[in-house]
């Protein structure tokens, strides 16, 4: 614990914050590039394919996010 500053902590957190930012904004702009609206076909239509296409989607995005902050 005699290591710990609060830098890093703060440090985290704005990462964090970053990350989920650019997570979302990616996820938006995937839902504007597919012809049918995703979040539509997944609720309401229970299009398996769609499911899966959003959860490689949101895996991907979170694995390059998580690479580019390390």
């Amino acid at each position: 614990m005699a290591d710990f500053r609060i830098g890093y902590l703060v440090n985290a957190l704005i990462f964090t914050v970053l990350g989920l930012l650019v997570f979302a904004a990616a996820l938006a702009l995937m839902e504007r590039m597919t012809p049918p609206r995703v979040w539509t076909a997944i609720l309401e239509e229970r299009n398996l394919p769609a499911a899966i296409l959003a959860a490689a989607v949101a895996i991907g995005i979170a694995l390059i996010v998580a690479a580019a902050m390390h």
